[in-house]
Order: structure tokens, then C-alpha cells, then sequence
């Protein structure tokens, strides 16, 4: 098998970027639970550089962590900087740079205590700087990543409390308030961090020894990080866009992870024993969205046919080549609230045809929009038109421009392809199916909805609040705009001496593209 391999690359140490970027956008990629991979034999070993390729964003790459976007500036603003808090494998929120958080009584005053950490040139991370931090992100004049995250936060009635002590002033109760601190993009930077792609200084697992925007950033281990000092003695990510070019230098040994690699890669080369393939399953959610208020999906009776009419096996097997799980047309399965009691949806064509004739829709003709802007969307669309076909249903589909499909589908067409990377259940809810979401991409718009999490958000105990959730999704899983047909892999490769990958940890977590608890044997 004939491998080209990049020219140059052990001579400069990085893969030549080309075109194109890995987008974590919100409607991005992402994957859902908690153990480690076979370490093998014994304890993790200390020394060496790991390189590891992602697909990157060209010359305009910068390591300020409040811009990152792309997976691979997650995983440069991973190895500098920190957040309060991050996602655990089940998407709930677990304490980094945060010791402890506590609610007043009404949810809407939340008490962070900090834990004692230190900042790349010794000095404290303070009270002063997370409160800094939050504020330039909710700068109204810049576009910084997790500023609608923050949006709860009263940042002006906000305060410290003393040196690793402040009190969050919200503006509604939120009794998910932790995820707030667990947003994408929430990282704490000092009070007068200036020089971000020459100098930055962050409380994370390693510092920046180069950077050279769209092929490269080297980085060394922080003796002093409050979680421990990393494993390895150097990080380098280097930037490969081709998945080719990512496999192949894994396989030449010029690499030794690459992230996102397509299923028939995994499947070429899983079990073979010269690179280990890494599923993080529960990873990417892929649906059709129906517009709820517009014909003929203002329907609630067509809604339940075009859930009747999917074959989700067959929509796994065929757009994502099996790599993936089937879906029950709600977000979020394996995560903290996910309604795992309701039945899985079939398909039933004989009761899907029943109930398009009482809604006078026999002969249903739709259009679906779809693009080769995600993996699969466009063999989900065929695969559905024909699934379609059998129920008397005519589905045109139409493919778009890569470009400008998120904004044309979000608010034109009445049917089209969708995906998610991974987010907290809440979180979902909050952005797209609340009356003034901004990405409320299937119109979803009732006011006893809104109440319910309302609800949800003001009730201080667990148990009563998984119920309000569930209520929710119930009524999601009954009429929604969401046919979520399944969830595809997240898939990785990684040398076979690296040790210490997080092999449950979906994309956009903590586990996820960390290289602190990774070693080399």
C-alpha cells in the first residue's frame, strides 16, 4: 500500500496545512461516559513529545482561547489555559479551576470558590482575573465564542468576595448554573493578559514553546499544574486538513494521534495491530429537522408518519457505513437527564400511511434540503427519499452550498439535514427549542414549554428537576421537529505506544483532545 507522505516533515517537524477547517461549531461535531483505555502494563511513564494532527485553520490561526472555534484551537487552548468547570463524559459539569460551588436558596446567587492554582509565571489565579476573564468574553463589541453562554450572568453586579472567592449575580434563577462555567470557550486568562500568540500565559498542563499559525504549536510540561504535572515532556499539534494526511502520518510514525478519522478508515485498520482505532461513541447527533410552523409539518399528525417512516438502522448502516449507534428523536442519549424510559421508535409504514390520510396528505410531496457540508447528509437524504417513497411520500432533495447551508436551513425549507456536536441536555434546550432561541432550527415555539424550563431551572432538587426534563422530552419524543435518527462515532487513531487516552469521552468534553494524562511507553 503505497502511503505519501508529507515532504519535509521530520526535517521541520510539522505537516504542510492546506485548505480547509474543522468547525466546532455549535451545530459541530462532538461523543458520551468514564474509563480509560487498556494502559497495558504498569504505571504511566514520564518523558517524551507526542505529536498529534488535527485539521486546523489556516495562517489566521491564533491561540487567544476565547476564539477558539476550531478543534484543533481546543486543543491549543486545552494544553495552556483552564476553565471553572468542564464536561465530564455524560455531559454534567464537574470542578477545575473551581474548588466548589454553592446557590443561594433561590438559584439566581451563586458562591465559586477557586482552588489554589497557579498562572505559567507563578502568580496566583485570582478572583479578579476569572471575573476579567468573563468580561472581556461578554464584550458586546467582539464575537467571542461563549458570550451567549454567559448571558445569565450579571457581570456588573458580579463580584470577588475575597482573593479565590466570588459571587456570581444571575438574572434568572439557573440551577444549571455550572454548565455556564463549563461553556465551550469559558477560559480563564489573567487580569493582564495582552500578547496571546507570542506570549501566552495560562494555568494549564503545558506552555507555549512555538507557535507558527496553520502548521504547528510546540508546547512543554508545567511542573506546577494544580492537577499534576503532565506525563509527557512535550506536546506538539501539528495541523494536517486531509484525513489522508493524518492517517498516513500516523502510520509513517510521523505522528502518533490523529484526530477525526472517517469509519472506513477505522475499519481498515481496526484490529490490525498497527495503529489502535478509538470510538468515542454517542458523539455527533444526526436528524432531520421539520419546520413545526409551516405546511405540512404544522401537523403534529405528518410529524409522527415522518418519525413512523425511518428506518434508523438502515440510516446508521448506510449514511454513517455503521459507525454509530440509532437514535429515538431526542438529543442526548448516554447524557446526565436524557429520557432513557421512553420505547425505541420503529418504523411502521402501514401506521405512518394511516395517519398522513386523517391529516389529508396522501400524496405528500416535500422538499429536503441537504449538503456535503457533514459527513453522511447526503446519503441520509437518499436513503430517507427512498424510506419515504414506501409510505406514498415524495421527497425532493435539493443540496446546497456548503458555505452558506446553517444560515439558509435555519430559517428557510421545511425539511432538511442536521447534526450536533456534543452539549449538555439543558443546554440544547436553551439554545434551540426555547420561543427565543436563536437556533431554533425546527421553530419550536410554546410558551407552556418555556414554563416548563423555567421550572426546571428554578428547582433546587435533582430528582424533581430529571422529572421536568423528562416531561420535556416526552413531549418532544411525541410531536417535536427533531427526528433524530442516530449518533455517529467519534473516531481517533493513535500510535500503539501511546497510553492514557480517554477512550468514552465525546468531543467538546473534558477528557476529549487532553493530553495531560497521556503517556508514551
Amino acid at each position: 500500500m503505497h502511503h505519501e507522505l508529507l515532504p519535509g516533515l521530520r526535517r521541520r517537524g510539522f505537516l504542510t496545512a492546506t485548505t480547509g477547517a474543522a468547525a466546532l461549531a455549535l451545530v459541530g461535531c462532538g461523543t458520551g461516559t468514564d474509563d480509560k483505555a487498556d494502559s497495558g502494563s504498569g504505571k504511566p511513564k514520564r518523558g517524551g513529545r507526542l505529536r498529534a494532527a488535527f485539521a486546523g485553520g489556516g495562517a489566521s490561526e491564533t491561540l487567544d482561547p476565547h476564539l477558539a472555534n476550531l478543534f484543533a484551537d481546543v486543543a491549543r487552548a486545552k494544553a495552556l489555559y483552564d476553565k471553572l468547570a468542564d464536561y465530564d463524559a455524560d455531559l454534567s459539569a464537574r470542578p477545575r479551576l473551581a474548588e466548589k460551588w454553592e446557590p443561594n436558596k433561590t438559584l439566581d446567587r451563586w458562591r465559586v470558590t477557586l482552588r489554589r492554582a497557579t498562572f505559567h509565571d507563578g502568580r496566583p489565579v485570582t478572583a479578579k482575573d476569572v471575573l476579567h476573564s468573563f468580561r472581556r468574553i461578554a464584550d458586546p463589541k467582539r464575537a467571542f465564542r461563549a458570550k451567549a453562554s454567559l448571558e445569565p450572568i450579571d457581570l456588573d453586579a458580579s463580584r470577588a468576595t475575597g482573593e479565590r472567592s466570588i459571587e456570581f449575580v444571575l438574572k434568572r434563577p439557573t440551577a444549571e448554573f455550572p454548565n455556564v462555567l463549563a461553556a465551550f470557550g469559558a477560559y480563564i486568562v489573567p487580569e493582564d493578559a495582552a500578547d496571546f500568540d507570542r506570549k501566552p500565559i495560562g494555568s494549564g498542563p503545558f506552555r507555549l514553546t512555538s507557535f507558527a499559525p496553520g502548521r504547528s504549536a510546540v508546547f512543554r510540561r508545567y511542573e506546577d499544574y494544580w492537577d499534576g504535572a503532565p506525563h509527557l515532556d512535550e506536546l506538539e499539534l501539528v495541523v494536517a486538513n486531509e484525513e489522508s494526511a493524518r492517517v498516513n502520518a500516523l502510520l509513517a510514525g510521523q505522528v502518533e494521534y490523529a484526530h477525526e478519522l472517517n469509519p472506513t478508515t477505522a475499519r481498515a485498520h481496526e484490529g490490525r495491530g498497527q495503529i489502535e482505532i478509538v470510538r468515542l461513541r454517542n458523539s455527533a447527533m444526526q436528524a432531520f429537522c421539520m419546520k413545526t410552523d409551516r405546511p405540512p409539518f404544522d401537523d403534529k399528525r405528518v410529524r409522527e408518519a415522518f418519525f413512523l417512516i425511518a428506518d434508523r438502522r438502515e440510516l446508521v448502516d448506510g449514511a454513517l457505513s455503521g459507525a454509530g449507534e440509532i437514535g429515538n428523536d431526542l438529543f442526548g442519549k448516554g447524557y446526565e437527564y436524557y429520557a432513557d424510559g421512553l420505547p425505541q421508535r420503529e418504523q411502521d409504514l402501514d401506521r405512518a400511511r394511516a395517519l398522513l390520510r386523517r391529516a389529508g396528505a396522501e400524496k405528500l410531496k416535500v422538499t429536503l434540503d441537504t449538503s456535503a457540508v457533514a459527513a453522511g447528509f447526503t446519503e441520509a437524504a437518499s436513503i430517507f427519499r427512498d424510506q419515504a417513497a414506501k409510505a406514498g411520500v415524495t421527497i425532493d432533495v435539493k443540496t446546497g452550498s456548503k458555505d452558506s447551508y446553517w444560515s439558509d436551513v435555519l430559517d428557510g425549507g421545511t425539511l432538511c439535514c442536521y447534526r450536533s456536536g456534543a452539549m449538555p441536555i439543558e443546554a440544547h434546550i436553551s439554545q434551540r427549542l426555547l420561543t427565543d432561541s436563536t437556533t431554533n432550527a425546527t421553530h419550536w415555539r410554546h410558551k407552556d414549554f418555556d414554563a416548563l424550563y423555567q421550572q426546571a431551572q428554578s428547582t433546587r432538587d435533582r430528582t424533581e428537576r430529571a422529572a421536568v426534563y423528562e416531561r420535556m422530552q416526552r413531549r418532544l419524543h411525541t410531536e417535536g421537529g427533531f427526528l433524530v435518527w442516530g449518533f455517529a462515532d467519534w473516531i481517533l487513531g493513535t500510535a500503539r505506544n501511546v497510553r492514557g487516552v480517554e477512550t468514552k469521552a465525546p468531543a467538546n468534553t473534558l477528557d476529549w483532545a487532553r493530553f495531560d494524562k497521556v503517556w508514551l511507553t
